[in-house]
């Protein structure tokens, strides 16, 4: 059965549940710095970065307790499965602590679901044994309803972390109904991350509610304003 799901009622709250994006392929030192500020500012779970960025991110964010992670595979998920692990490996010895993996989404076309699996399976235990989560971006706004199934099927046999809707970068983001299915098909302890799009106060509460227990977003500063406002309370 699914646990009760529990809306914030308070800024902090909803600033628990943020992983704060710094992935714009144009990312200047500047922006870094200042969504780090931001980041640690509120309290929220993450940041999101580059991978070239981790080892900065950790720096900027020292005694925050905001944790930082990175992509791996992104934004295609095309990468040589190698190349992903390595990846993986070099942003762990970074300072990343959640890592946000693309699957390959031509293998997920092609019903290879076992090879996703042991893709998945390979970076998960390097995560797991480095103390850090995994997030698997499946790309839903791509996918066909029946594989995003048998994704979350196959996947929820290894235990991850998080099931994670989108990158941002694909011709559309999370939705409810993504949400809803992946919160429908994935065990309890397999957490959702909706990603992508998320930009209003409104927003964010109704993926909560849908069952995303982690909100990607570069648009921290606007929900968090807008949750001061509307809740009428200073944290």
């Amino acid at each position: 059965m699914r646990p009760p799901v529990i809306l914030p009622t308070r800024p902090a709250e909803l600033a628990a549940l943020i992983d704060h994006a710094l992935l714009s392929p144009t990312l200047r030192e500047t922006e870094l710095e200042a969504g780090c500020a931001l980041a640690a500012r509120e309290k929220v779970a993450s940041v999101c970065v580059r991978p070239c960025s981790v080892a900065r991110a950790k720096k900027l964010l020292e005694g925050s307790g905001v944790k930082v992670g990175t992509v791996i595979g992104f934004p295609q998920g095309g990468h040589h499965p190698d190349i992903k692990l390595a990846e993986s490996a070099r942003a762990l010895a970074d300072g990343a602590t959640e890592l946000d993996m693309v699957i390959n989404l031509g293998w997920a076309m092609d019903g290879r679901y076992a090879e996703i699996t042991q893709e998945v399976g390979r970076i998960l235990e390097l995560a797991h044994r480095n103390g850090a989560l995994l997030k698997v971006i499946l790309e839903t706004a791509k996918l066909p309803t029946e594989i995003k199934i048998q994704l979350c099927n196959y996947i929820r046999k290894i235990n991850v972390d998080f099931v994670k809707t989108s990158t941002g970068y694909a011709e559309g983001g999370a939705t409810l109904e993504d949400v809803t299915l992946l919160r429908q098909h994935s065990p309890n302890p397999v957490q959702v991350k909706a990603s992508g799009g998320i930009r209003t106060l409104e927003q964010a509460l109704a993926f909560i509610q849908a069952g995303a227990t982690r909100l990607g977003t570069g648009s921290t500063e606007a929900l968090m304003n807008a949750a001061r406002a509307n809740w009428n309370h200073p944290a």
